[in-house]
């Protein structure tokens, strides 16, 4: 067995379906004035294989969010490139981000 396969089989649950993990993440700051939304940029690793860049830790009233890469689109309008499809898996994602993102700053008030 490759060394590919075995890394794939070690992410296999009892079912044989494929477990998705974030093995990575990365937070870079965004610098910009203190009243700005957009706080920092993340990328996160998906099984050690798989990387999405471009995510967004943007403050709101509500608190803290992750938004996905987006394109623009001939409208104007934009579109995530890549995203979660279920709550689980959105919910998972950011409190791995957000806790990245609060590592990095010492506090989650951004």
């Amino acid at each position: 067995m490759s060394a590919s396969a075995s890394t794939l089989s070690s992410s296999m649950n009892e079912a044989g379906t494929m477990t998705l993990e974030i093995t990575e993440v990365r937070i870079r700051m965004h610098r910009g004035q203190p009243d700005e939304i957009l706080k920092a940029f993340a990328s996160i690793t998906l099984n050690d294989c798989f990387a999405v860049h471009n995510l967004k830790v943007i403050a709101k009233e509500e608190g803290l969010f992750v938004s996905m890469p987006a394109r623009r689109n001939r409208d104007g309008a934009f579109s995530d490139i890549a995203h979660p499809i279920n709550k689980p898996f959105r919910e998972y994602m950011e409190g791995v981000v957000l806790g990245a993102y609060e590592r990095e700053t010492g506090n989650g008030s951004g």
